[in-house]
């Protein structure tokens, strides 16, 4: 299998961690892609012209991390990463739906600061972006606090991880933390999973 990626991206992230909770990294070849530039190989795999995307055993093209971390996920009972059935599953979707808004709007913030000249931006659509990853990690800590996390690292905490991380690489001197104490100690236990030490974004990027 390859796996077209970026080593900043939290979402191919999310995948590799994926892989590796599943016991199946050995069988996922990574291609680094560019995503900002029209002539990208990632176009020939994608043609929303995003990572990650996933060449499977049988040769299809996946795109998308959700559908990616599905697949992935299917291809071996054991450790499975996503209930099956019953409240459990959708509790599980929902955590992962919600993580991966918090990487959206980051990532939003992200393109707009370094994309966009600075007196184009606009400071009101910064906010909206901010409002919704403070909203988004204050139902993180409320839920974690009245127990509602699973008792296993499946593909909602696998994403908020990712999501968590994130904001420490782009966003740390907003101190998340600082409103979030419950998922701070969740936080600081989960980041020695060698699952997210292995995948780690590189410093400076």
């Amino acid at each position: 299998m390859h796996l077209c990626f970026s080593p900043t991206s939290p979402y191919a992230r999310k995948v590799l961690m994926v892989a590796m909770e599943k016991g199946l990294e050995n069988e996922v070849d990574v291609v680094p892609m560019a995503t900002f530039t029209t002539d990208s190989e990632i176009w020939e795999q994608n043609p929303l012209g995003k990572v990650p995307a996933l060449s499977t055993r049988e040769g299809t093209v996946l795109c998308d991390s959700p559908v990616i971390c599905d697949y992935l996920d299917s291809l071996s009972e054991e450790n499975p990463l996503v209930p099956r059935s019953g409240e459990a599953r959708w509790q599980s979707s929902n955590f992962h739906a919600l993580a991966d808004g918090i990487m959206d709007a980051s990532i939003q913030r992200t393109v707009e600061r370094r994309q966009r000249p600075a007196d184009m931006q606009w400071d009101e659509w910064h906010k909206r972006q901010s409002l919704k990853i403070n909203k988004t990690l204050h139902f993180f800590e409320t839920a974690l606090q009245a127990g509602k996390f699973a008792t296993t690292f499946g593909i909602g905490e696998i994403t908020l991880a990712c999501a968590l991380g994130y904001l420490d690489f782009r966003y740390a001197d907003e101190n998340w933390r600082k409103d979030c104490p419950a998922l701070t100690k969740w936080f600081e236990e989960i980041s020695l999973r060698p699952s997210f030490v292995k995948t780690s974004p590189p410093e400076g990027a």
